[in-house]
């Protein structure tokens, strides 16, 4: 039973221009998700499954063996559009692939442990594996209790553009609820969900697709796909999010979620501009010697 990281890194990068998974930021070539298996390596996790796009595989492997390899116990799953369809005609316009829930589902043949999801192109500190860590590790015989890494959303945003992000509910530490907006971005101090038009404080704890979860997941992920392909499955861009399986099973009861607080700043490449801000902070973090020039040297 190693713990595992299940990284996703099969997205379309189309607000970002491009493959931002292995979009080198680092120092010595490295991507954000060498930093965040850096991390969760220190953190006490034993293994790493990716999941990508099949166009992208032999890149990955090439790449990511090479360096990666050495010091974790690494797989790769592909997230194809035909996965765990089970009969549903595949919409002939559809090419985005179906989303982070989906992306957690094909994992099923590959995951039989307790395991964290996050997502390839974000960085989250190494705050954040850690508690993650404990927590799997705390509560590995308990087959419903899950937990979410909490963050402030006024550290999840960027200059650029709007960003999306799972607004939660919590009560004693415990997630209540959390809604998936697909548009955030600042207001003066607060932040606005476009779609929705709702405002939120600065303080708002928001998900950043940072889970800590047990295979007992994977039979929701499953019913619960089967229900939104009935739904939605005919909308080109229609998406299958973990943040609302996540709270759907709360709601049923199925599932308790820790929330763990954090307060790491998050920076990503949501859009191209954001990369320049990648690359200064991982480059303050390596002058601090909170990393090494050279991760896996």
């Amino acid at each position: 039973m190693k713990n595992t990281l299940v990284v996703l890194a099969a997205g379309m990068g189309s607000r970002y221009g491009g493959l931002k998974q292995m979009d080198p930021v680092g120092p010595s070539g490295e991507f954000i998700l060498d930093y965040s298996v850096y991390d969760a390596i220190q953190a006490g996790f034993e293994r790493v499954v990716f999941v990508v796009r099949r166009d992208i595989e032999e890149t990955f492997r090439e790449v990511l063996g090479n360096r990666i390899g050495n010091h974790i116990e690494t797989a790769y799953v592909c997230q194809e559009l035909t996965a765990c369809l089970d009969g549903y005609p595949l919409p002939p316009e559809r090419k985005k692939p179906w989303g982070t829930a989906h992306a957690t589902l094909v994992c099923r043949e590959a995951v039989d442990a307790p395991f964290a999801v996050i997502n390839a192109d974000d960085f989250y500190g190494r705050e954040t594996f850690a508690v993650l860590g404990d927590f799997l590790r705390a509560t590995a015989d308990d087959s419903s209790r899950y937990a979410m890494a909490g963050f402030a959303l006024r550290n999840t945003v960027t200059a650029h553009g709007s960003v999306a992000r799972g607004v939660c509910e919590v009560r004693d530490g415990q997630l209540a609820g959390v809604v998936e907006h697909t548009a955030i971005s600042a207001d003066g101090d607060q932040f606005r969900s476009e779609h929705q038009d709702d405002l939120f404080p600065g303080d708002a704890i928001v998900s950043m697709n940072t889970w800590a979860l047990k295979p007992s997941v994977f039979s929701a992920l499953e019913s619960q796909f089967a229900d939104f392909l009935a739904a939605s499955g005919g909308e080109s861009k229609a998406e299958f999010f973990l943040p609302s399986v996540v709270d759907t099973m709360i709601k049923r009861g199925e599932a308790t979620v820790d929330v763990l607080p954090t307060s790491c700043t998050w920076f990503g490449t949501t859009y191209a501009e954001d990369k320049a801000r990648v690359v200064g902070e991982i480059a303050r973090l390596v002058d601090e010697n909170r990393y090494p020039r050279s991760l896996w040297i």
